[in-house]
């Protein structure tokens, strides 16, 4: 590497001026464009362009002069002032300048180049290019007597996550219909409900909680079933309790029921006995291994408030068969 001051053919003590005006001579001279057959002036162009952009600068000027960077701007010795590898005293590696009474070791002065410098020069990674990969601070430390030279820093944390309860009615959570939430920052978004949901079920959105250094936090979601009226949850079953008619009982007929999906029409046959239970196939929860529960109904005979005209039309018939005989009644 060329000394910038004898590239430019000025003095050590050559002011900025100075420094300036052989630039521009030789420039205009070696420039490109005055010198297309000969390759040689723009090797000499880019030599004279960059020994200008060290001595124009006053920081690097200076570090150049000082002797911790070289001509091209590069740290000039990296561990410490020393004969390189293999050429220090004490069997020291890196050299002799940082060890004393024939001990290996480094003293402050070795990397004072690195305190001072601009090009901003990780130690770390030097270990990491000299030792290989992973290996190279481990190595470091335990050849350099404990401390090594730099901790990597501990990662930037994520923001904080943020916690929200989403009360679902019970019908909703059963056919899985999407629910709107609205998040801190006032964005409102539509959630697909999992597969298999239950009351406690948590979902995570990533990235939509408070923001930090390492990117944003998660939203937190628990689902709340509200309860329903009439309908219960058992398993991936809902369960319900019908009431109908004695004459709907005794005659049979076509009854309206609801389901979490919407009303159907249910057959009663002639003759069904209250505490019947009937299913409906896939009108309950959704199951995680696919698929849904059912609907259980529970037939349930009600009478009606005013007898007279049933009593009219029993008139002395009783039913004589003992309905609790399985009970020891």
């Amino acid at each position: 590497m060329a000394d910038p001051y004898a590239t430019l053919g000025v003095s050590r003590s050559a002011s900025e001026k100075d420094i300036k005006s052989a630039y521009r001579k030789l420039a205009k001279e070696l420039h490109p464009d005055r010198n297309k057959d000969n390759p040689k002036a723009a090797e000499k162009f880019s030599t004279v362009t960059n020994a200008y952009d060290l001595l124009s600068d006053k920081d690097k000027r200076a570090q150049f002069d000082r002797g911790e960077i070289d001509a091209d701007g590069n740290p000039a010795h990296p561990f410490g002032m020393g004969g390189g590898f293999g050429g220090g005293r004490g069997g020291n590696p890196f050299g002799g300048g940082g060890a004393r009474g024939g001990q290996g070791g480094f003293s402050a002065r070795d990397f004072e180049g690195f305190q001072q410098g601009a090009e901003g020069v990780d130690l770390g990674d030097l270990f990491e290019g000299l030792f290989g990969g992973g290996g190279a601070r481990g190595g470091a430390r335990s050849g350099m007597g404990g401390g090594g030279f730099q901790q990597r820093r501990a990662p930037p944390s994520k923001g904080a996550d943020v916690q929200y309860r989403l009360r679902v009615p019970f019908v909703d959570a059963a056919a899985r219909k999407d629910q709107r939430i609205t998040l801190a920052d006032g964005k409102t978004i539509d959630l697909k409900l999992p597969a298999g949901v239950e009351d406690g079920t948590q979902m995570r959105l990533k990235g939509k909680g408070q923001p930090g250094a390492g990117g944003n936090g998660d939203a937190i979601v628990t689902v709340a079933i509200e309860r329903h009226n009439f309908f219960k949850r058992e398993g991936d079953d809902v369960r319900m309790d019908l009431p109908i008619t004695l004459d709907e009982a005794v005659n049979g007929a076509k009854v309206r029921v609801p389901t979490v999906d919407g009303a159907v029409m249910m057959t009663l046959k002639p003759g069904s006995n209250g505490g019947s239970v009937l299913r409906l196939g896939g009108k309950g929860f959704s199951k995680k291994s696919g698929g849904r529960g059912d609907q259980l109904v529970t037939l349930e005979i009600q009478l009606p408030e005013d007898l007279s005209a049933l009593k009219d039309r029993l008139g002395d018939w009783s039913d004589g068969r003992n309905v609790r005989a399985d009970m020891g009644g």
